[in-house]
C-alpha cells in the first residue's frame, strides 16, 4: 500500500515538474537510442562486411597475401595482385570437388569505377548477405561483345540509363590511363542495389576484356596498329590470365583439403583464401574504430544521466517545503529517500524504453535503405543480449545518479524545510 502511495506521489511530483524532467527524459531517450544505435550499426556493418561475398567457398589467385587477394578481387581496392593463368583456372574448374567457378579479370576502369571482366554465371553465383543473388532492375545481362552491365551506384552517380554509350580506360580507378575510345560499350543492364562493391562496378564479358586489348601490348597501345571493333571477332579472345577465380564446392567439408591442395600444388604458385575467415581477420583491424564509437556513445549517455542528477539536485531547493510537508504528515526519511529514487529511476527507465522505441522506428524506416546503399544489415525487432546489457547499464547508472539527490533529501530536517529561506 505504501509503495503504491509513493508511486502516485512520484508521478504527481514528476508531472508538476514535467518541463524540466521532460527535457531530461528527452536527453536520456536520445542517449539510449544513440548507445543502442551505435551497437546495431557496428554489428550491422560487420555483418555486411563479412557477407559482402557469401556462398563462395574459396577465392583463388596467384601466390600472395590472402587479405590482399580478397581486398582487390572482391572489394576492388588496393594494389593489383599478380594474375592467375587461364590454364590453372581451367584445371581448378575441372577438379572433382569443384561444383562451379567464376573467373574475374580486373585492371580497367570507367570514370573512377572498376571494370570487372567475367562470365554470365557471375550474376547467378555471386551472392551477398543471406545468400541473396544479384538481380536486375532494368535491362538484361550481356551476351555479346561491347555490352556492359553496371551497378546501381554507377547508374545513380553518373546518371546512366539503358543504351548509354560508355568508354573504358586502361588502368585502375585511381590511375586511369589511355581510353579505349575505338571500342565503346553499350549499357544493356542495371543491377539492383546490394550495398556491396558490385554497386560500384562495370561488368563486361571476359571476351570483351580481351577484345579491347588485342591491339595493346605491355599495357600500352601498339604504335601504328589498331583493330576496329568489327574485326575483333576474328581474333582468339580466350583470356591468357585472370585476376582471381571464385570457387564453389560440391561439399563444403572439402574446403580445407582443397585449400591445402591448391596452396601446396607444384607448378604455378597459387593462393586459395576462404572469404569468411579472411574478412573476419580484416574486420579485426577496425577494432579501434569500433571502440571509439562505443566510447563516444557511452559518454553521451553519461552526460545525459549527469543531467538527470543535476535536475533533481537543482529541484531540491524548490522542493524543500514539499518534502518537509510530507515529513510533517507522517512520511519517514527513508520514504522520502525512496520517493526520490523512484523519480530518478522511473525517468531513466522511461528514457530507455523510449530510446529503444525510437531505434526500432529508425530500423523500420531506414533499414532497407542502409542495406542497399551501404551494405549495413540491421538486426531485427527484438533487442539482443548486448543491447539488454546496455539498457541495464543505463538503468543502473540512472539509479546511482538519483542516490545523491535522494540522500540529500533524506538529510533535510523537518524544521529546515518549514523555515522560510531569505
Amino acid at each position: 500500500m505504501k509503495a503504491l502511495i509513493l508511486l502516485r506521489l512520484a508521478l504527481a511530483s514528476a508531472w508538476n515538474r514535467r518541463y524540466a524532467l521532460g527535457l531530461t527524459l528527452l536527453s536520456i531517450t536520445l542517449a539510449a537510442a544513440l548507445l543502442l544505435g551505435v551497437e546495431r550499426l557496428r554489428a550491422g556493418a560487420r555483418e555486411g562486411f563479412s557477407s559482402a561475398l557469401s556462398g563462395t567457398d574459396l577465392v583463388v589467385g596467384a601466390r600472395g597475401s590472402h587479405a590482399h587477394l580478397l581486398l582487390y578481387s572482391v572489394f576492388r581496392i588496393g594494389e593489383p595482385t599478380p594474375n592467375l593463368s587461364w590454364a590453372a583456372a581451367q584445371r581448378i574448374a575441372a577438379h572433382p570437388a569443384v561444383a562451379w567457378t567464376v573467373p574475374i579479370s580486373l585492371g580497367d576502369a570507367h570514370r573512377g569505377f572498376p571494370v570487372v571482366g567475367t562470365q554470365p554465371n557471375y550474376f547467378k553465383r555471386y551472392q551477398y548477405g543471406d545468400a541473396q543473388a544479384l538481380a536486375l532492375t532494368r535491362g538484361r545481362l550481356f551476351d555479346s561483345l561491347f555490352e556492359a552491365v553496371i551497378g546501381a551506384s554507377v547508374a545513380r552517380e553518373l546518371g546512366y540509363t539503358l543504351d548509354q554509350s560508355i568508354v573504358l580506360a586502361h588502368g585502375s580507378p585511381e590511375l586511369e590511363g589511355a581510353e579505349h575510345r575505338d571500342k565503346p560499350f553499350r549499357v544493356v543492364g542495371i543491377l539492383a542495389p546490394t550495398g556491396t562493391p558490385v554497386d560500384r562496378s562495370v561488368h563486361i564479358s571476359l571476351a570483351s576484356m580481351e577484345a579491347i586489348h588485342v591491339d595493346w601490348q605491355g599495357g600500352m597501345p601498339l604504335a601504328g596498329f589498331s583493330v576496329p571493333p568489327e574485326l575483333v571477332r576474328k581474333f582468339d579472345l580466350t583470356p591468357k590470365t585472370i585476376t582471381a577465380q571464385l570457387v564453389g564446392l560440391k561439399h563444403r567439408s572439402d574446403v580445407f583439403r582443397l585449400q591445402r591442395e591448391l596452396n601446396t600444388a607444384p607448378g604455378e604458385a597459387l593462393s586459395a583464401a576462404m572469404p569468411g575467415v579472411v574478412l573476419d581477420q580484416l574486420w579485426q583491424m577496425l577494432a579501434a574504430g569500433e571502440r571509439t564509437l562505443q566510447a563516444v556513445s557511452a559518454l553521451v549517455a553519461a552526460v545525459s544521466l549527469a543531467g538527470l542528477m543535476a535536475v533533481i539536485l537543482a529541484g531540491l531547493d524548490a522542493r524543500r517545503r514539499e518534502l518537509a510537508i510530507l515529513r510533517s504528515v507522517g512520511a519517514r526519511p527513508r520514504e522520502v529517500l525512496a520517493l526520490l529514487i523512484i523519480e530518478g529511476l522511473g525517468t531513466t527507465l522511461a528514457g530507455c524504453l523510449l530510446g529503444l522505441a525510437l531505434l526500432q522506428l529508425g530500423v523500420w524506416l531506414g533499414g532497407a535503405w542502409l542495406q542497399s546503399r551501404f551494405g549495413i544489415v540491421l538486426a531485427g525487432v527484438w533487442p539482443g543480449q548486448e543491447e539488454c546489457l546496455r539498457l541495464g547499464g543505463i538503468a543502473a547508472t540512472g539509479l546511482l545518479a538519483s542516490l545523491l539527490p535522494a540522500w540529500r533529501a533524506y538529510r533535510i530536517s523537518l524544521a529546515d524545510g518549514l523555515s522560510p529561506r531569505l
